[in-house]
């Protein structure tokens, strides 16, 4: 048998295309300062507003009813590492149950405005929130808050009680305060100096071990694009600088103390083997062993919540709606209207 010999020009070229090609897809995926270049599962809009005296842009979905409508709207606060997009599965099964769905790009987030300088508390972005709801009409709606975003969804419903009908914490951070429990502070400076060193190798294994237990699918890789796109496109030290400040604020602004103020209905979603915990890679190994163990916070934080419901998934990690969506959206689903 003869063996093939590559020596025209247009296996050549064949060769160059495919050379090309494995380059190109071992390239990562860089996007603009407010995620530009990136898919959204839906439409995006922006609301524009000022704030802290600056005009900024908060992007957000607003997505109809595909199901019979139920006269009831969801509104969507996405996480630290996340963005309105990675709630994709979940608007879709909200959507077709009837809900109108808003996912917000929270400012500094993903899609939205980078501020160069802000002063982020929870209770600035639950005012933001709030004005954004007000903007489109929406007077009462129940909030779902994932990770850090249920620290703000908690914030919001005890700003604006009179406006959340059932609040949803879908693994929360925040159900422990971490200063308090020993975990040394960071500076902003600090921060800031971490954040510029992320790529999508750290991000993988950051959320593999800690979002997913170890366990990976393909799927999340889009949104490891996501992030550490954003992250290392042409606004790097401006995504880096407002990570920052919203890791400050997240560190210094604990929300637990505050559970027993709730006043309406409050389910907790927890994937029982989460182990996030803000400042744990620099914690003493003793406070390290003490946080992070969701599957004690959960049982912990409940019984400090007036009308609270637990409902645990176990074996699964930070992130359920994600990691098993059928699952989760049924449990979702059940509990909004109990």
């Amino acid at each position: 048998m003869s063996t093939p010999h590559f020596s025209t020009p247009a296996a050549v070229a064949l060769l160059l295309l495919a050379a090309s090609s494995a380059a190109s897809a071992a390239t990562p995926a860089t996007y603009g300062p407010e995620l530009q270049g990136f898919t959204y599962p839906h439409p995006i809009q922006s609301f524009n507003f000022s704030s802290q005296g600056q005009s900024l842009k908060m992007a957000y979905m607003d997505v109809a009813p595909k199901g019979a409508p139920n006269g009831q709207t969801a509104v969507l606060l996405h996480g630290k590492n996340f963005c309105g997009a990675t709630w994709d599965q979940t608007i879709t099964a909200l959507s077709d149950a009837g809900y109108r769905v808003v996912a917000p790009d929270q400012i500094g987030f993903c899609a939205s405005s980078k501020p160069e300088h802000y002063q982020y508390t929870f209770q600035q972005l639950a005012g933001n929130t709030q004005a954004l709801l007000q903007h489109i009409g929406v007077t009462r709606s129940v909030i779902i808050g994932h990770s850090t975003g249920g620290m703000l969804a908690t914030r919001y419903a005890l700003m604006y009680p009179q406006a959340v009908s059932r609040l949803v914490l879908v693994n929360p951070i925040g159900l422990e305060d971490w200063k308090a429990l020993g975990v040394p502070y960071r500076t902003v400076d600090q921060w800031y100096e971490r954040e510029l060193k992320l790529n999508a190798d750290s991000v993988r294994s950051y959320e593999k071990s800690t979002y997913y237990v170890n366990r990976w699918k393909p799927e999340y890789e889009r949104w490891v694009d996501m992030l550490a796109g954003l992250n290392q496109g042409p606004g790097h030290k401006l995504v880096a600088w407002n990570s920052a400040l919203i890791y400050d604020m997240i560190f210094t602004q604990p929300v637990i103390y505050e559970f027993p103020q709730l006043k309406m209905p409050v389910t907790l979603m927890i994937g029982d083997a989460d182990t996030t915990a803000i400042g744990s890679d620099i914690a003493p190994p003793d406070v390290k062993a003490r946080i992070g163990h969701y599957q004690v916070l959960g049982k912990q934080v409940v019984k400090l919540i007036p009308q609270g419901q637990l409902v645990e998934f176990p074996g699964l990690g930070h992130a359920p709606q994600m990691e098993e969506p059928a699952a989760f959206h049924k449990e979702l689903l059940k509990a909004l209207v109990q």
